[in-house]
């Protein structure tokens, strides 16, 4: 989308890039100032605007933190020729990022209303929203088992690993109830030591899954998240339609919530 920036004021707030971190070429987490009075639910994304060439382009960017914290933290790809990323991607500290008043979307862990089991199932920097997430004490005592898998192509792309581990060692210091499963996935490269080999799908299928987690899946206590790549997402709604799931639903119950995200 792009606008004027005198229209587009109208609706977000000027805010400063603070920090940018480089885990690849091609994967960056950036953090910028929190708008005042700005609020989201843990799991929702926020729309960001840059200034290119006199008016705004802007894009969604899931929040990777705590809902408490005085910053705004993203975890994004830079897109080979994209107009926003390209331009994100030679920002420096201190350049203006616009945020939109409003957050968005409804893939947020407080919907679950059942279940004993949290799975939170991403391809890429769909990772995002479950890092927020996973920062709120109350998903640590609402699960007993809360499962993070990440898919990537390559090793390299296995972002915010120490993260995970600081989570599991905080929540286990403060007495919080729930087991942290961090489970990492590479597919165009052997998997080894402390790493899976396959496609999500596949791994969800074969029971891959479930057995480097020792957990079993069923519909009565296994709630899924699911975010990132379209075609995983697409197929992993197919996978919980056949063990009889069905989507999350407004009006109450539903096993799964997905979110297309690149």
């Amino acid at each position: 989308m792009q606008v004027s920036v005198d229209v587009y004021s109208e609706k977000a707030s000027c805010e400063r890039l603070l920090s940018v971190h480089r885990w690849t070429d091609k994967l960056l987490t950036f953090r910028t100032t929190r708008p005042a009075g700005y609020r989201f639910t843990a799991g929702q994304f926020a729309r960001l605007g840059l200034e290119i060439d006199g008016e705004i382009v802007s894009r969604a960017y899931s929040i990777t933190s705590a809902e408490s914290e005085d910053e705004l933290e993203y975890y994004a790809i830079v897109v080979p020729d994209g107009k926003f990323t390209t331009r994100l991607d030679r920002l420096q500290p201190g350049d203006a990022v616009w945020v939109e008043k409003l957050s968005y979307g409804f893939m947020t862990a407080d919907r679950f209303t059942d279940g004993r089991q949290l799975w939170m199932l991403a391809t890429g920097t769909g990772l995002g929203p479950y890092l927020s997430i996973l920062q709120q004490e109350d998903v640590w005592r609402k699960f007993d088992d809360l499962v993070v898998v990440h898919g990537v192509r390559n090793r390299a792309e296995l972002a915010y690993a120490d993260r995970f581990a600081a989570l599991a060692a905080r929540a286990q210091a403060q007495g919080l109830p729930a087991r942290l499963h961090y489970l990492k996935s590479v597919t165009r490269e052997p998997g080894g030591e402390g790493v899976l080999e396959g496609r999500i799908t596949t791994l969800l299928r074969d029971g891959g899954l479930e057995q480097a987690t020792g957990l079993v899946i069923d519909a009565a206590q296994s709630r899924f998240m699911a975010c990132g790549n379209p075609e995983m997402v697409t197929e992993v709604r197919e996978i919980f339609r056949e063990r009889g799931m069905t989507p999350l639903r407004r009006t109450g119950g539903g096993q799964f919530v997905t979110e297309d995200y690149w």
